[in-house]
């Protein structure tokens, strides 16, 4: 029996580029990121990171106001703009038949730091900081899913998944199995994340981080910047203009940080997503890579590109415009392969670098000046994580 398709119906997004669709559309476009500098956070000198830096008035009802955290205004931020699409789908299924599902890697842990004393180091758009009260739940790591649905009023399955830099990209897996098993009829599905200094020292302790604007598939590349911000979308069967139309997963626990550096786990999961699509290598017009700019996973993901596009194939890694925003990054990153099929005459996103080419790393054909997508062309979007967890993600028109 043929699979039922899903369906992406809205996109709602905030990150370092902008507060919503139009302003990220537009700088992504210009390849210019006003949130990406230094911040006051990971020690004297501080890092280079994405920060939202639009006002997040967003709050919780005060029925939820023990949830109110910078993690939870730049979910309520980016849930905001897709808010009459889901109250459609409750008018047309019943709340009870709507779930959430997301993914997360540091919840609100910024504000246990805050509560903790230790300063939080954004310089806009804090939302509730100083002063504001302090609630455990604000920091559980499964909380921004049931989060969200009492937030919109939803009652179907609520949970949200952590498994790294892949948690928001797994989401969507999850999330279109609800839909293909008739235990939801729409689903909220995207990932959030919020910079803070865990995340930050912890990267640096791991000598991953660079200090300067990350610089993907360079010979001079020196590690990623981190990110915060929001993306979640409207999945359903009912037909609209972009298909979810191939998902692949793998996992091949090579090691607890590092990736497989023949990228096994990594060409299983790319080529089971174009198998689940069912479309050839020569029908994806369009990759957004993965392309943290470390040393090991740029390698990695450009011998796994060089195998299953040996043609070659236009890509692009978007983090220097963003930062790494880690479980957000899934569905921040196929929101900007969305919008490519979504908005006509939409460019394709820019690699951003030095222009500098590993000679060691397979050439890919990577974006550097406007280009737009091939008519009739498929899009891509991949994510590697810890322990070996690697995602792809198919979009057809």
């Amino acid at each position: 029996m043929t699979r039922p398709y899903v369906y992406l119906h809205a996109l709602g997004m905030v990150n370092a580029l902008g507060a919503d669709t139009d302003a990220i559309a537009a700088a992504l476009a210009a390849g210019a990121s006003p949130g990406m500098g230094r911040v006051a956070l990971g020690g004297e000198r501080g890092a280079y990171a994405g920060c939202v830096l639009a006002p997040l008035e967003a709050a919780p009802p005060s029925s939820l106001a023990r949830y109110d955290c910078r993690n939870n205004r730049l979910l309520l931020a980016a849930l905001a703009q897709i808010e009459p699409a889901v109250q459609a789908a409750c008018a047309r299924y019943g709340a009870a038949r709507v779930g959430v599902l997301l993914g997360t890697s540091t919840s609100g842990i910024g504000a246990g730091e805050v509560a903790l004393g230790v300063p939080r180091g954004h310089t806009a758009g804090d939302g509730a900081t100083d002063g504001a009260v302090f609630d455990y739940v604000q920091m559980e790591i499964g909380s921004s899913a049931p989060f969200a649905a009492a937030a919109l009023g939803l009652q179907g399955p609520a949970f949200t998944i952590s498994t790294a830099c892949t948690s928001s990209a797994k989401a969507f897996a999850s999330a279109r199995r609800l839909l293909q098993l008739g235990l939801c009829d729409a689903l909220v599905v995207g990932g959030v994340d919020s910079l803070c200094e865990l995340t930050v020292r912890g990267f640096g302790a791991l000598e991953s981080t660079s200090p300067t604007r990350a610089n993907p598939m360079s010979v001079n590349r020196a590690g990623i910047n981190i990110g915060e911000g929001a993306a979640v979308f409207l999945m359903s069967r009912e037909p609209g203009p972009v298909v979810l139309a191939g998902i692949g997963e793998s996992s091949d626990a090579h090691h607890i940080s590092a990736p497989d550096p023949s990228g096994v786990g990594g060409e299983q999961a790319l080529r089971a997503a174009l198998s689940d699509a069912g479309v050839t290598a020569e029908a994806i017009g369009y990759v957004n890579l993965h392309a943290t700019a470390t040393r090991k996973n740029d390698e990695m993901e450009a011998r796994v590109m060089s195998r299953v596009f040996p043609r070659g194939v236009a890509a692009s890694g978007t983090k220097p415009l963003t930062g790494h925003t880690l479980g957000a990054a899934g569905a921040t990153e196929l929101g900007f392969a969305w919008l490519t099929l979504a908005r006509e005459g939409a460019t394709l996103p820019r690699h951003l670098w030095d222009g500098e080419a590993d000679p060691a790393l397979p050439a890919l054909d990577l974006v550097e000046q406007e280009r737009r997508l091939s008519p009739g062309r498929a899009v891509m979007s991949n994510s590697f994580a810890f322990g070996g967890s690697n995602v792809s993600l198919v979009l057809v028109h």
